[in-house]
Order: structure tokens, then sequence, then C-alpha cells
């Protein structure tokens, strides 16, 4: 199954439906995940066709919603995925939610997907691959350009993160991953 992941549009709604689009027509995900920062941005997600999964970031109004779930856990092709705007808990974080740092010790997960940095990154910690497609911005004062992930989850995990303006790719396959 292959995955599209955004993070941090901002309210840069060009990007993201350039990304959409991109990650539909040229990546042939099945579901776009966006990893908040903004959680109305994601209206212009719907109806392509795709699955989309959603949560929003840690200063948005909605995530101090209790009908909105700030982390999600989420199966594909046998692999648990956490779907989080932060990597670790949050000072904003509602007393239920999920514990990203309680998972991964307890190997309750075998990823970490996340935003909030802007930097894109992939990394084995412990016993998970932690995920951050970076931002949407067009400028960014960290310096990093727009970039977004896919992700494709067979028996081993690949891992591409594409710069949305150029096309370059940052790419990594685990195999060593376990499947829960």
């Amino acid at each position: 199954m292959r995955v599209g992941i955004v993070s941090d549009s901002h309210g840069e709604i060009e990007n993201l439906r350039k990304a959409a689009r991109w990650l539909i027509d040229n990546q042939n995900v099945e579901v776009i995940i966006h990893l908040g920062d903004n959680y109305d941005d994601t209206s212009v997600l719907e109806n392509l066709g795709v699955r989309i999964v959603k949560v929003p970031g840690v200063f948005s109004g909605y995530y101090q919603d209790t009908d909105i779930p700030n982390r999600v856990v989420e199966t594909f092709n046998g692999r648990k995925v956490l779907i989080t705007h932060t990597e670790c808990c949050h000072e904003n974080d509602l007393p239920d939610d999920i514990k990203p740092e309680e998972l991964v010790s307890k190997k309750a997960v075998d990823v970490v997907l996340y935003g909030h940095t802007h930097i894109p990154r992939i990394e084995q910690r412990q016993s998970a691959l932690y995920i951050n497609p970076g931002h949407l911005k067009t400028e960014d004062k960290k310096g990093y350009p727009p970039t977004i992930a896919v992700v494709d989850f067979k028996d081993q995990i690949s891992v591409n993160i594409f710069n949305l303006m150029s096309k370059s790719i940052q790419s990594k396959t685990f195999n060593d991953l376990r499947k829960t």
C-alpha cells in the first residue's frame, strides 16, 4: 500500500493541492495523511478519490476539541503506524491523548509519522521508524524547501521524500522492521 504524507501546510492551499494531485497522479497513493497545521486546509483534499487521514497541529483550536483525535494509530499492510503532529508528548496534549513515547517503548507501533518541525527526516530510533515529510510553505525560516513523503508498505518499508518544486528525492528502504 502506498501512502502520501504531507504536513504543515499553513494556509498554502495551492501547494497542498499540487502535492495531493502529484501524489495521486504520479505516485499512485491510496491514502493521503495530513499531519497538522492547518487542519482546515484539508478541505481541498476532499473528493480526490483517495482516503484522507488527518490530525490537528498542537496550537490549533481543534487540538483541544475532544471530538477530534490528536493522534491516531492506523494499520497499513500489517504495520502499526502512529499519526501525530509531534513525535512526542506536548504541553497542549489532552489528558487522554495517546502518548507516542509509550507506544514506541512498548513496541506497539512500527512507524511514527509526525510533522511540526518543518524538517524532513527519515530515521530509525529504538524499534520504530520515524518519518517527517517536512512542510508545504513556499518559504520557510528554517531554510528547507516544501517537501512531501511517500511510504510504500510492502514486506519492507520504502520511504521517499520529494522536494515539491523540483521532485528531487531522498530515499530509504527498511528491510529489518518487524511486522506486528
